[in-house]
């Protein structure tokens, strides 16, 4: 009968380990006794995406310059970072991915005619606030996707009573996913301000790494660039995201007659381990319930 092995460690190192996807029975601890540190997860994650790097980085019998002129270029130092995390994702997690298009014309028309009371000059909130806003009834409806995995064995996931909503901000050094806080307690005004300045910290890298960890659930949107559905990777430990692209005007059938509205394409990945299909579709129904009729006049300023 085989002997179990004993960790020492302390808590905050399992929850980085976790975070990162690392088993701590595969890590030889540097400390007396064997305990493991926080340095010992982070050698070990490295040793790991090295053999990746070179199982994958194998020479074929032909050079790329064999074929022409090319150039070698470094890859940005947040997108080495990420590549860890996102292998462990992509090959850990079974993603499913639903998508699903939202009418979102009353809640268009409603933000763009926000003005400001005093001067009568318009506000400008970005449709993903509102969305965020939307996600978080969602969640507190369907608290499974609030969760991640403690221990998939024994079947033990944690629900988290908080709401903090990762947004991916596209940057030159690649993407950055930091946390929103407690969006459930803030108005859509503050979440606009508060997003645009998380989002320049992202931009000139001046942002706490702990504002990367801590999730409820991620947004990734597309919106501001163009395309209609993808597959976002979740974002773990969470278990899942909602990626978002661009909106457009389509000829519908609507309250008995085809009209013009404006549709919002969603896709919504989750783990299949904690949450079935039919799950998702009951999340992205409601969503779309959130984002429709009349839902935007519910918001406070």
């Amino acid at each position: 009968m085989s002997q179990i092995k004993k960790i020492f460690t302390t808590p905050k190192v399992r929850k980085f380990a976790r975070e990162l996807g690392a088993n701590l029975e595969n890590i030889v601890g540097s400390e007396r006794k064997g305990r493991i540190t926080q340095e010992d997860v982070k050698k070990f994650v490295n040793s790991q995406l090295n053999n990746e790097i070179k199982i994958n980085s194998e020479k074929s019998e032909f050079d790329h310059s064999d074929f022409g002129e090319v150039e070698f270029k470094e890859i940005s130092r947040v997108k080495k970072l990420a590549a860890p995390h996102l292998i462990k994702s992509w090959n850990t997690i079974p993603h499913v991915t639903h998508h699903e298009e939202i009418d979102i014309t009353e809640l268009e028309n409603f933000r763009n005619s926000l003005t400001d009371r005093y001067t009568g000059e318009k506000i400008k909130i970005t449709p993903l606030v509102f969305i965020m806003k939307a996600l978080v009834i969602c969640l507190k409806k369907f608290p499974f996707f609030n969760s991640s995995i403690e221990d998939i064995n024994s079947g033990k996931v944690v629900k988290k009573k908080y709401f903090h909503i990762g947004i991916a901000v596209d940057t030159k050094h690649g993407l950055m996913v930091p946390k929103i806080r407690d969006v459930n307690n803030k108005n859509i005004k503050s979440l606009a301000k508060e997003l645009s300045d998380v989002s320049e910290k992202c931009r000139k890298l001046k942002i706490d790494k702990k504002e990367f960890y801590g999730g409820s659930m991620t947004i990734s949107s597309l919106g501001g660039i163009g395309g209609c559905f993808f597959t976002p990777i979740i974002n773990s430990p969470e278990v899942s995201i909602l990626g978002v692209s661009r909106s457009k005007k389509k000829q519908i059938f609507y309250k008995d007659k085809f009209t013009t509205r404006t549709i919002l394409p969603i896709s919504l990945s989750y783990d299949h381990r904690v949450i079935d299909g039919a799950e998702a579709a009951r999340f992205c129904n409601e969503l779309s319930e959130n984002l429709g009729d009349n839902f935007a006049y519910k918001l406070s300023i």
